[in-house]
């Protein structure tokens, strides 16, 4: 993968890694602003926004987010090592971003966070438009 597509992975990594330290900010209380309206926005269950002040959802989302960064790191090291191994390591990364889409998608609707299913489907597109559109699955070098 190469011009164009490059640059939108490491943008999409970016991005993951940026969205893992707002979930951070949720452990810490005069910094959580953003995180609790997000939280409350992907919400489809009334009661949900009130539960965020709980010790334990606070620490789930912070945790969460350590998660989220260790997750776009890893991503950003394996997206370079394709550059050079090429479409299995695209295959790999396409296989495990799916299954995790598929749990993640899953736990958000039981839960009553569905909007959530929502933003999963679009960094999953997001993910796909350039791996699809250069090839990389293939082993071709489009750009």
């Amino acid at each position: 993968m190469s011009g164009l597509w490059a640059v939108w992975m490491k943008v999409w990594c970016w991005g993951v890694l940026g969205f893992g330290v707002l979930l951070v900010t949720a452990a810490v209380p005069p910094i959580d602003g953003l995180v609790r309206t997000l939280f409350a926005l992907f919400s489809t269950d009334p009661a949900n926004p009130a539960a965020f002040d709980l010790q334990a959802v606070r620490f789930g989302l912070g945790l969460q987010g350590a998660l989220t960064i260790g997750w776009a790191l890893t991503m950003m090291v394996l997206v370079r090592a394709a550059e050079t191994l090429g479409a299995p390591v695209w295959r790999a990364l396409t296989f495990a971003l799916l299954i995790w889409y598929a749990i993640d998608s899953a736990i958000s609707v039981a839960t009553g966070m569905g909007f959530n299913a929502i933003s999963n489907t679009l960094l999953v597109i997001a993910y796909l438009v350039p791996v699809l559109a250069s090839g990389a699955l293939k082993g071709e070098a489009a750009r």
